[in-house]
Parts: C-alpha cells; sequence; structure tokens
C-alpha cells in the first residue's frame, strides 16, 4: 500500500513510519514541523536504509494538499497531524480548534476530491466520559472531556464518523491511545518535548540524565493502592504496529471502527518510577505536589476488540518501555536538537 503520514515526523508518526517501511509500505510524510524536527528524516533514512518521501506543508494547506495528492495514489491516510500539548489546549483553546479541526477538514475534503476512502486517525482515551469505569471498552460513553485538547479528537472522531455515513465506500479506523511510552530499540528516534515534559516517561528519563533535579508526582492522595494515578502505558513501537495493522484492515472492511491501542493493564506512577529504577540502576529523586486539574485516579483499556479486528496485541513490558526509554534520552541528551 502507498500511505500517507501527516505529521509523519513527531513521536508516534515516525516510528509508525518505521513500521509501515519493515511491513514493505511504502509511506510518505508530510509535515511542518511545528512539534518536529528535520533531523527525524535523517535518523528514519538510517533505521529504513532509503530516502524518506517527504513533503514540508501545513495540513490546513488546502492547495498544498491537493498537490501532494494530485502527485501520489495514495490507498490510506494516518492522520496524526495536530497540536497535543493538554496544558496548552487549555491556555489557547482557539488555536487548538483552528488548527485541529482544520487539518481534519481540509484532509477529508482532499480525500474525497481525489477518491482516497480509508483513513486511520490518531485518537485518544481522553475522548472517553470521565464517569466511565475502567477497563474502557469502544462501546462506553464519549464526551465530558476535560481540556480542548480532547474536544478536537473527539470531534474529529465525529466528523470521520458522519463523513463516512454520507459516502458510502469509505473506511475509518479511529485509533484510541492510551498512554505511549519507549522509543525505537536503536535509539535513533524517540520523544522529544520541547520545554518541560507534560507525560511521566521523559520527565522521568530527564531526571535520569540530569536535565532536572527531580521528578514531580502530581498527587499522592487518589483512591489508588499507593494514592498515585494509574496509566495505561504502551510501549511507540507496539502502538505503532497497531497502525500497520489497522492499515491492513480497512483494505478488507468498510465503515467506521472505534479500537483501543492499549495493554489492559495499569501502572501507578510509583511502579514506574520502581521499574525505570530497576530497569537501569537509576534513582529517581522525586517530590509529590499538589494534584493537575483534570487527571482521573484510574484509566486504563480493554484491548480486546484490536485482538480481534486488527490480531494485535501488545508485545512489550514495561521494562521494554523504561529501558527503550533510556536508551533514547542517554543517547540524545538534548533530543534532536
Amino acid at each position: 500500500m502507498k500511505i500517507l503520514l501527516t505529521g509523519g515526523t513527531g513521536y508516534i508518526g515516525s516510528h509508525t513510519y518505521a513500521e509501515l517501511c519493515a511491513a514493505g509500505h511504502d509511506a510518505v510524510i508530510v509535515d511542518n514541523f511545528c512539534n518536529s524536527s528535520p533531523v527525524v528524516l535523517e535518523r528514519l533514512e538510517k533505521i529504513t536504509g532509503k530516502p524518506v518521501a517527504f513533503h514540508e506543508a501545513d495540513v490546513c494547506d488546502e492547495k498544498a494538499m491537493d498537490a501532494i495528492f494530485a502527485q501520489h495514489g495514495f490507498d490510506a491516510i494516518i492522520h496524526f497531524a495536530g497540536y497535543k500539548a493538554v496544558g496548552e489546549s487549555v491556555e489557547k483553546p482557539l488555536a487548538y480548534y483552528r488548527n485541529n479541526l482544520d487539518s481534519a477538514l481540509t484532509l477529508c475534503e482532499t480525500m474525497k476530491k481525489h477518491g482516497v476512502k480509508r483513513i486511520v486517525f490518531s485518537s485518544s482515551a481522553t475522548v472517553y466520559s470521565p464517569e466511565c469505569v475502567p477497563p474502557l471498552a469502544e462501546g462506553m460513553a464519549r464526551g465530558g472531556c476535560v481540556n480542548p485538547y480532547a474536544w478536537t479528537k473527539f470531534m474529529i472522531e465525529q466528523i470521520l464518523t458522519d463523513t463516512a455515513a454520507a459516502n458510502p465506500g469509505w473506511s475509518v479506523a479511529l485509533l484510541r491511545y492510551f498512554n505511549p511510552i519507549g522509543a525505537h530499540k536503536s535509539g535513533t528516534i524517540g520523544e522529544d518535548p520541547v520545554g518541560i515534559p507534560n507525560n511521566l516517561m521523559p520527565f522521568i528519563t530527564q531526571v535520569a540524565s540530569g536535565v532536572r533535579d527531580k521528578l514531580n508526582v502530581f498527587g499522592d492522595d487518589y483512591p489508588t493502592p499507593d494514592g498515585t494515578c494509574i496509566r495505561d502505558y504502551i510501549h511507540v513501537v507496539d502502538l505503532a504496529k497497531g497502525h500497520v495493522a489497522a492499515c491492513d484492515y480497512l483494505m478488507a472492511h468498510r465503515g467506521v471502527e472505534a479500537i483501543n491501542l492499549g495493554t489492559g493493564t495499569g501502572y501507578s506512577v510509583f511502579d514506574v518510577i520502581r521499574a525505570f529504577e530497576s530497569a537501569t540502576g537509576i534513582q529517581i529523586p522525586y517530590e509529590v505536589v499538589g494534584r493537575r486539574a483534570g487527571d482521573l485516579p484510574v484509566s486504563y483499556s480493554d484491548p480486546s476488540k484490536a485482538k480481534k479486528l486488527l490480531g494485535w496485541t501488545a508485545g512489550k513490558t514495561l521494562d521494554d518501555m523504561c529501558r527503550d526509554s533510556w536508551r533514547w534520552q542517554s543517547q540524545n541528551p538534548k533530543g534532536y536538537r
């Protein structure tokens, strides 16, 4: 298949590109580097052993996207492009709604114009209602999102669902991620947050490498066994392989499917700290601080639908995630910079 990856130089997009190539697919990346680095392209060439087919463009740019679609005959699209920082979305809601919704609308319009009917969307477990009791399954209630970032995922899911309903023959996979961590086994590509990390693992690895003095643990008074939040952490390579499986699935099926990508196991913040220390031999100093607004006590997936429809299950352990995260950080202490 020939597959377009929007936002393909980002954390999840770059790993998915590598896995698509490994599976024999022909992948093309479009990105404007608003939250990624051109260095990723060089790293992907090292991993895959071939030049990256790349277009520098904003997915919101209708003319640019039309030209890219006219140049390539795409079989499917994987849509990663979008702003993704939860905290920033609260501070800049209009920017998030404008960018994330515009990119999705422009992409769908361009797909329709060029007769491309298959799309995998990078959604999120944040679309589930806070009232849902884990394990979270695809049929549970959505909505009640606690930040603009999550609402954009919710809205784009609806845009794609309605578009498919109005255009028979469309195939849509809404992949609801849980908490991606880890990095490519080579340490060549990984997560490179700008500024203070929003996510737990890059914060831990930056403390381990001396970039930061200590880890902030946001609350230890939640109704969980050790008082810290519990999340479903999934290795980014497993996540990437889930996208490959979703593309294969869409070749033979029509309609819309929401599919969780997670392990089905929840780990607390302290569980992850201890696992990292065990895997690397590095002690992580931390300080318990106040809770963050919007953090749920517990969130983990029911991944059974992914196994049933895609034949996919997560294969890597929390130890694997810790070791690979540290390999990336230790080899790239300043990220791609």
